[in-house]
């Protein structure tokens, strides 16, 4: 196979409030984490909860339509790409940390009465061939 891909697909839910800044030159930019889960059961019956957390990073109008509308317990459809970055602490000790930088959005299982949009709209503009992916209906989900 010629090139490489780095996607990420996950559908979860919000552990907190999305926290979101403008950065010097007014770009807004959200970081929030989000929960995935699975259930299974083992051969001898007993029941397993497995939960990964991600932490997720929206830029410009993704950030935006994040501060307005996403809460912490918020269902929602992430695409990106996974990126490691690193930085120094005040100790002088390299850290690093894994993100999702999404792409694209979509808000699944609104509240009641809430007048929220059921997409995103795209950080920066596709072409046709990587548009908008629309998740599975939750009721054909695999888990």
């Amino acid at each position: 196979m010629a090139g490489s891909l780095n996607k990420v697909m996950i559908i979860g839910n919000l552990g907190q409030d999305p926290e979101v800044k403008a950065i010097p030159n007014g770009t807004k930019v959200a970081n929030f984490t989000v929960c995935t889960s699975e259930k299974y059961k083992r051969k001898d019956g007993t029941q397993v909860n497995n939960s990964e957390w991600h932490r997720i990073v929206m830029w410009r109008g993704l950030a935006e339509i994040a501060e307005k509308y996403l809460r912490k317990g918020s269902n929602v459809y992430i695409e990106g790409k996974l990126t490691t970055r690193s930085w120094e602490d005040k100790n002088g000790q390299k850290k690093y940390t894994t993100e999702i930088v999404a792409d694209n959005m979509q808000m699944l299982g609104g509240k009641q009465g809430e007048q929220a949009p059921q997409s995103a709209p795209q950080s920066a503009p596709q072409s046709p061939s990587n548009g908008n992916v629309p998740p599975a209906p939750e009721d054909d989900l695999p888990f």
